[in-house]
């Protein structure tokens, strides 16, 4: 079976409880690569989780989530004193979501800083893919990315696949143009690409889909639309991909990136081909966008998701 590293941050999660007065909010933990995670190990890929968390209940409460839904956390570094951050949930009635973050002194920002850090990264050569979002990239200062980049070129150089997710929050990076390099430093070091025109328009704004897909020079790419659709770009050649339409009311978007990478890894760490993968992300997304926050009910999974082959289980 393959086995899959997801490195990044998980957060406190609050969203509106359903069915109470504004102002009440329930309490659970999400975070993108985290969400990702969950739905791989769901989807039946053997996956760890990297990150750095605090030694306080709320933190020994997110291992043991995390260990029931079956994610590895034997790279989870715990650092005394420390606590996860925080994010709310605010949707309107398109259920288009909206994120507030307390987490500028959060455990997870350490993690490329510790004295735990080479053996972290020496580990990834041990992964056959390595999953990491630009959310993650924007946890770590110039450093701290850079040690990460060097380990992420050994892991591939040891027959590692590296997944770039483009997720984006501006908030997260100082400026513009640090955000900018970053993304062009992991779009060279990538063998696979997931991007879409929310995450890329902010950076390159007013710019046509190709011009988009241009900038990234990886030979396997995905740019998801703000229509239910994607392009998926092999070799250079471009094919649009149109999602089904969904069919109960979308309550909540979050996740719905998060989710779509899990499910176009999985597909083709089963051999599926870049199609195939992509259509299975989109038919996963669009359950998740159905269900209020980042993780819904197991039973809510869709069967049948990832297809089922033969071919060589390699991506």
């Amino acid at each position: 079976m393959s086995k899959v590293a997801c490195i990044g941050e998980c957060m406190i999660e609050l969203k509106q409880a359903q069915g109470t007065e504004a102002g009440l909010f329930s309490r659970g933990y999400g975070g993108d690569t985290l969400n990702t995670a969950v739905y791989l190990v769901r989807l039946g890929v053997d996956a760890d989780y990297v990150t750095a968390l605090g030694d306080d209940s709320l933190s020994d409460e997110m291992i043991a989530g995390w260990a029931a839904e079956g994610i590895g956390t034997r790279r989870v570094v715990r650092l005394p004193g420390k606590l996860p951050g925080l994010y709310m949930i605010q949707t309107d009635d398109k259920g288009e979501r909206r994120f507030f973050h307390w987490r500028d002194s959060a455990a997870a920002r350490s993690l490329m800083d510790l004295p735990q850090t080479p053996e972290i990264l020496n580990s990834l050569a041990g992964y056959d893919l390595i999953y990491l979002s630009a959310i993650t990239l924007s946890l770590y200062g110039g450093e701290g990315r850079a040690r990460l980049f060097e380990a992420l070129k050994g892991a591939r150089e040891s027959g590692a696949r590296f997944v770039f997710d483009t997720n984006f929050r501006a908030r997260g990076w100082p400026d513009l143009d640090v955000a900018r390099a970053v993304f062009q430093e992991a779009f060279a070091a990538a063998d696979i690409v997931l991007a879409s025109t929310e995450d890329l328009l902010p950076l390159y704004p007013g710019v046509t889909n190709e011009a988009l897909l241009a900038r990234i020079p990886g030979s396997e790419v995905v740019l998801k639309l703000s229509e239910p659709a994607s392009i998926v770009r092999l070799e250079g050649v471009p094919y649009p991909i149109k999602a089904k339409p969904v069919e109960e009311p979308v309550v909540d978007t979050t996740a719905a990136g998060d989710s779509f990478a899990a499910a176009y890894v999985a597909a083709r760490l089963v051999g599926a081909d870049p199609i195939e993968a992509a259509r299975a992300g989109h038919r996963l997304a669009g359950v998740v966008v159905c269900h209020p926050g980042a993780i819904i009910p197991r039973a809510a999974m869709p069967p049948g998701l990832i297809p089922a082959t033969s071919r060589k289980a390699s991506p």
